[in-house]
């Protein structure tokens, strides 16, 4: 039986995080998309995923102050705070898996980068937009990154489901307005290219 968490505590106790398909020196395109939310510094932002991600260290250092990661696995999360030290004492960590979460407060911005391409089960995918609209603010931002649907069709050695806008505004269901999508290509450390879509929505206010 395939156990999420058991998966990434691996994959994390085993490479530096610097050496994961994922990894970017900086993650230039969310804080793009972000930026394109025009959110107050004090706006609730989450990072599904966030791990090891250099996005909260990003974050900090733009003066964003009401920062949330959440990721299933701790040897990822000790990652970020290690590196963050000071300034990771002001960011909340919530080690979970996200089709579990059951949000604290609600956030401004909700930002995944490749974790809802893993969910392969409906039951999952379900879960996890459960778990997105308890969290999202009404007029809140989602900003979702997927494996393109011409790229690739597997990752972590683990399958994933790929998507365009259609598709993941289908999986989203009402309540939610396309702003902004688009490709990118990733570079992995081993140089292999990557084709991600990504998907900048607002939560339509009384749909959530």
């Amino acid at each position: 039986m395939f156990v999420r968490k058991e998966h990434w505590e691996k994959v994390y106790q085993n490479k530096s995080p610097d050496e994961v398909g994922w990894y970017q020196p900086s993650p230039v395109l969310s804080l793009r998309l972000i930026a394109n939310t025009h959110l107050a510094l004090a706006a609730p932002i989450i990072d599904i995923g966030g791990g090891a991600s250099t996005l909260v260290d990003e974050l900090c250092g733009l003066g964003y102050r009401n920062i949330s990661v959440l990721d299933v696995s701790a040897s990822a999360l000790a990652h970020a705070k290690h590196r963050c030290a000071e300034k990771g004492s002001k960011v909340h960590w919530y080690e979970e898996d996200v089709t579990c979460f059951k949000p604290p407060n609600r956030f401004a911005l909700w930002h995944d980068r490749a974790v809802f391409h893993f969910l392969t089960n409906r039951s999952d995918r379900e879960s996890y937009i459960k778990a997105l609209k308890q969290s999202i603010e009404p007029g809140g931002h989602i900003i979702m990154m997927t494996f393109a649907i011409d790229g690739p069709k597997k990752c972590s050695g683990l399958d994933i489901v790929q998507y365009d806008a259609d598709k993941m505004t289908s999986e989203l269901g009402s309540g939610f307005e396309l702003q902004e999508t688009g490709f990118d290509i990733h570079l992995t450390p081993a140089g292999n290219q990557q084709k991600f879509a990504y998907f900048r929505f607002l939560a339509s206010p009384g749909s959530v």
